[in-house]
């Protein structure tokens, strides 16, 4: 049986919803986790992207399993949309955060400024 008899049969590459689920989960888990334990901001916007992937990925894999027609790819690419919006307004306070304190480490910003 060739590659191309496999991906032609429904279901066979594509897994079940539970698979989906568990990949979402551990995205979900790495990016809180990447939250929690990190000081430098790049990484917390990092783990808040692996956070909005899960999100996108759950969207997706249940309008592929529940019969949803394409309400959830139109939410997945709105979350796309704000993810963009987020790096860019995020990139910016980083950016500012680097020029006030001289290091992006959230630990010396809880300092107010005149």
């Amino acid at each position: 049986m060739n590659l191309l008899a496999v991906a032609a049969e429904p279901g066979a590459v594509s897994g079940s919803l539970s698979s989906y689920l568990i990949v979402s989960a551990i995205l979900f888990l790495l990016g809180l986790a990447t939250i929690l334990t990190r000081r430098n901001v790049l990484y917390v916007l990092m783990g808040t992207e692996l956070i909005l992937n899960a999100a996108n990925l759950n969207f997706v894999a249940f309008t592929r399993f529940g019969g949803y027609e394409l309400d959830g790819q139109m939410m997945a690419l709105v979350v796309v949309m704000l993810a963009a919006a987020e790096a860019a307004v995020a990139l910016a306070i980083v950016l500012r955060i680097f020029h006030d304190f001289g290091s992006i480490d959230m630990t010396r910003t809880d300092s107010l400024r005149d």
